[in-house]
């Protein structure tokens, strides 16, 4: 299997596990409803975790939207390329992280 198609493979697995993550993410930030007698600070963990699961789902749903962007873009001359310094970015990070457009050096 070349490279391409190990990478295309890899993107797939990772959309696949990213939209798992987003449903798990969505039913977790349901709203708490006020009439659950869960107590005052059960209540105010309950919101907390919420908010934290909020910003877990944004960035998960971000992370689809490049990934699919890296699923169509597999093709062009410039895919594995860093955008910084226009060097190769390492197959074992594109693996890694599909949806990198930086190398590890540029990304800091």
């Amino acid at each position: 299997m070349d490279h391409k198609e190990q990478i295309k493979n890899r993107i797939k697995e990772e959309i696949l596990n990213t939209q798992h993550s987003i449903e798990k993410y969505r039913e977790l930030t349901k709203p708490i409803a006020p009439e659950n007698a869960i107590g005052r600070i059960s209540r105010m963990d309950a919101i907390n975790n919420r908010s934290v699961n909020q910003a877990a789902l944004t960035n998960a749903e971000t992370k689809l939207n490049n990934l699919k962007v890296a699923l169509t873009k597999i093709d062009d001359v410039d895919f594995g390329i860093c955008m910084r310094c226009k060097k190769p970015i390492p197959l074992g990070r594109i693996l890694l992280m599909p949806q990198a457009i930086t190398c590890v050096n540029c990304s800091n």
